[in-house]
């Protein structure tokens, strides 16, 4: 569980409210190239969306407000005008807005090891991902039904996953546990970013 009462803002403090909130993610593929994640509160009301082009040479996702307004770009960085569609070590850049600029760049996220179907996630504040240890890590992954989102030994976000008939069917969902002052759009691009990285 989260300790302290620092917020942990990274994409906006209207994302980030004073207790625990639960979150649905409902993710569909909606055809081979489309899928779509909505993520809802617990009393239906959509929060958050995400549009996915799965063979996307670019990877590029955009999170969307209710109205459709970009909060964030999630961009797999790669080399050249063609992004690598696989990569063992995939690093993404994650921007401000729907503008991809190099100059707005909220977080990086790095896979921090290639051949472990646990493979965690770090994450960096800013523009670079650095060596060693991130401000925060992802562990666990969607195969182990289980994510966890720390910063230092505090957990500060929790994702469990079930599978089902549906989840053959290209729908699944997630429930996400979000700790008081945590920016949850912040985490829901993390899960996103978990989920495109073990379906490439």
């Amino acid at each position: 569980m989260a300790t302290g009462d620092e917020m942990i803002k990274v994409v906006g403090d209207r994302y980030c409210v004073p207790y625990t909130m639960e979150l649905v993610v409902k993710k569909k593929l909606q055809s081979f190239s489309n899928s779509h994640y909505d993520v809802f509160d617990t009393t239906g009301n959509i929060l958050l969306r995400v549009d996915c082009s799965v063979w996307n040479l670019q990877r590029r996702r955009v999170v969307t407000d209710p109205a459709g307004f970009p909060v964030v770009t999630l961009r797999e960085k790669g080399t050249g005008k063609l992004q690598q569609p696989i990569s063992w070590k995939q690093e993404w850049q994650i921007h401000e807005g729907g503008n991809s600029d190099s100059n707005n760049i909220l977080f990086s996220v790095k896979k921090s090891s290639g051949f472990h179907i646990k493979s965690n996630l770090d994450v960096y504040l800013g523009s670079r991902c650095k060596k060693g240890t991130g401000d925060f890590r992802v562990t666990g992954s969607i195969a182990s039904l289980s994510i966890k989102v720390r910063r230092g030994i505090s957990v500060i976000a929790e994702v469990s996953h079930s599978y089902t008939w549906e989840s053959y069917k290209g729908k699944e969902s997630f429930k996400i546990k979000v700790y008081p002052e945590v920016d949850y759009a912040f985490i829901v691009a993390l899960l996103v970013i978990t989920h495109e990285n073990e379906n490439v």
